[in-house]
C-alpha cells in the first residue's frame, strides 16, 4: 500500500508533465494536428484508441466485482443494500427525467434546425438502418432477460456491465449470508483488490496514446470543416450540457454541502480521458477509486456507478430530446406541446430499454422516433455525421452525472466521510483514519499513484 502523505512526511510535488491530465491534454492537441493536417495518418492511428479502450474493457468486471462483493459482504447489514439501491434509481429517474426537459425547453428557445428547410424525400434512409433495427430489437422485456448471464462466468467474458454487476449483487449477498465462514473468501477478494487496482495503475499509463490514437481518427475521419453545416445543433448541445452541469447539478452539490466545480477539477484526468476517448467507460475504474478516496462507502460506490453508467446517462437523454426536435425543425414540422410530451414519455422509456447498448446514445433517439411518427427515424441521416463530436460532450455529462449522484446517495445513506470528500476536492492529503476502514478495501490509492 502506498503511504498516505502526512506532515512529518510532505508528500513530493511532481512535475507538471508527469500529471496524467497535461500529457492526455497534449495527446488531444496532438492528435487534433495530425487528424487536421494529415487525415489519412489520422484515420489509420485509430487502433490506438480501439485497443486502449478494450484495455480499460478488460479489468471493468474484475474491479465491479471486487469492489460490490468486498463492499456488500462487508457491509453484513443487507437491508442497507436495498435502501442504497432504492435511493440510487430514485435519483437516476429524477435527474434523468429532469435531463430530458432541460433539453427539451432550450431546443424550442434556440430551435437550432429553424431555416434549414430539407426536403424528406431527399433523405438516405438506409444509413440509420441499423441503428433503427437494432432500437426494433431493444424491448423492456428483452433488456431485462439480457440482465441475467448464461452461465456465472459467461457475465466476465461478454464484459456487460449489468450482467457482472447482477452476478456481483448475487454474490455479495451470499457471502453476508454465510457470515463469518466467508471471512477467508473476503479476504482472498481483498487481496486481490490490490492485484486488480495496481493492474489499472498499469493501464492508464497507457492513456495518453489511446487518447492521441482516437481523437486523430475523430478529426481525420470527420474532418472539423463537418461540423460547419450543423454547427447551431453542436453549440446548442454543448451549451445545453454546460447549464445542466453548472445549474442543476451545481445546486444539487450545493444542496448536499459540496463544490461542483472543486469536483470537476478533482476529476479533470478521467473528463480528459474521457473527451479524448469519447467513451465514458473508459474512466469506470478510475472513477470507483476516486469516489472511494473521496470518503464514499465503497459500498455506496460499487452499486452506484455501474449502475449509473447504464440508468443515469443525463449526456445522452439531453441529446435525444434535442436531436429530435432539431430533426423535426429542419424538416418544418411543427409538433404541438402534446406531441412533444408524448416524445418526452417514449424517451424515458427509450433510454431504460437499451440501456448498457453499445451505441446507445444514437439507438435510444431511433426508438423514441420509431414510436412517435410524426417525426420520421430517417432524419436522424441529418446528425449522423456530427454524432462522434456529440458523443464526447454525452459522455462527459454523463460521467460527471455519476460522479454527483455517487456523492449525494452516499450522503443520504450516511455513509460520506465529510473530511476525506473536503481534503480530496480541495487537493490536500487524505487524512489518516483512527481505525482502517474494512470496507474501503485496499488498492485505492495505486489508481491514483503516478508511480
Amino acid at each position: 500500500m502506498i503511504p498516505v502523505p502526512s506532515e512529518a512526511a510532505p508528500a513530493v510535488r511532481r512535475p507538471f508533465y508527469r500529471h496524467l491530465y497535461f500529457q492526455v491534454l497534449i495527446a488531444i492537441a496532438l492528435g487534433a494536428f495530425i487528424g487536421h493536417f494529415w487525415p489519412a495518418f489520422g484515420e489509420s492511428l485509430k487502433p490506438l484508441g480501439d485497443g486502449f479502450i478494450k484495455l480499460v474493457k478488460m479489468v471493468i468486471a474484475p474491479v465491479i466485482f471486487l469492489t460490490i462483493v468486498t463492499g456488500i459482504a462487508g457491509m453484513r447489514d443487507l437491508g442497507s443494500v436495498g435502501r442504497v439501491a432504492a435511493k440510487a434509481f430514485a435519483y437516476f429517474l429524477t435527474f434523468s427525467t429532469l435531463a430530458l426537459i432541460v433539453g427539451l425547453i432550450i431546443a424550442n428557445i434556440v430551435r437550432p434546425g429553424h431555416g434549414l428547410n430539407i426536403d424528406p424525400a431527399t433523405l438516405n434512409a438506409g444509413a440509420v438502418e441499423q441503428y433503427a433495427a437494432a432500437a426494433h430489437e431493444s424491448t423492456i422485456v428483452g433488456f431485462l432477460m439480457g440482465v441475467i448471464p448464461d452461465t456465472l462466468v459467461s457475465a466476465f467474458s461478454t464484459g456487460n456491465i449489468l450482467q457482472v454487476l447482477f452476478v456481483s449483487i448475487l454474490f455479495g449477498v451470499a457471502l453476508a449470508l454465510i457470515g463469518e465462514r466467508a471471512q477467508p473468501v473476503l479476504d482472498l477478494f481483498e487481496t486481490l483488490s490490490l492485484a486488480v487496482f495496481k493492474l489499472v495503475a498499469i493501464v492508464m499509463k497507457a492513456a495518453p496514446i489511446g487518447a492521441f490514437g482516437a481523437f486523430a481518427f475523430t478529426i481525420g475521419a470527420y474532418g472539423i470543416a463537418s461540423i460547419a453545416n450543423l454547427a447551431a445543433l453542436i453549440a446548442t448541445f454543448y451549451l445545453t450540457s454546460i447549464i445542466f452541469v453548472v445549474g442543476v447539478l451545481g445546486l444539487v452539490a450545493i444542496a448536499n454541502g459540496f463544490n461542483i466545480l472543486k469536483l470537476i477539477r478533482y476529476l479533470k484526468e478521467e473528463l480528459l480521458l474521457v473527451l479524448g476517448t469519447s467513451s465514458s467507460e473508459a474512466a469506470l475504474p478510475s472513477l470507483i477509486a476516486k469516489k472511494e478516496r473521496a470518503g464514499a462507502a465503497k459500498s455506496v460506490v460499487g452499486l452506484v456507478v455501474p449502475t449509473g453508467y447504464s440508468f443515469n446517462l443525463d449526456g445522452t437523454n439531453i441529446y435525444m430530446t434535442m436531436a429530435a426536435l432539431f430533426i423535426a425543425q429542419a424538416l418544418n414540422i411543427d409538433l404541438t406541446i402534446w406531441q412533444q410530451i408524448t416524445l418526452l414519455l417514449v424517451a424515458m422509456l427509450s433510454s431504460k430499454g437499451a440501456a448498457g447498448i453499445t451505441g446507445a446514445g444514437f439507438i435510444t433517439l431511433a426508438a423514441t422516433l420509431s414510436v412517435v411518427p410524426d417525426v420520421p427515424v430517417a432524419g436522424m441521416a441529418l446528425i449522423l455525421g456530427i454524432d462522434r463530436f456529440m458523443s464526447e460532450c454525452r459522455a462527459l455529462t454523463n460521467f460527471i452525472g455519476n460522479a454527483v449522484a455517487t456523492v449525494v446517495v452516499a450522503r443520504w445513506e450516511g455513509q460520506l466521510d465529510r473530511d476525506a470528500l473536503n481534503a480530496a476536492l480541495n487537493g490536500e492529503p487524505k487524512p489518516i483514519a483512527a481505525k482502517p476502514d474494512p470496507a474501503a478495501g485496499p488498492g485505492v490509492d495505486l489508481v491514483l499513484a503516478d508511480d
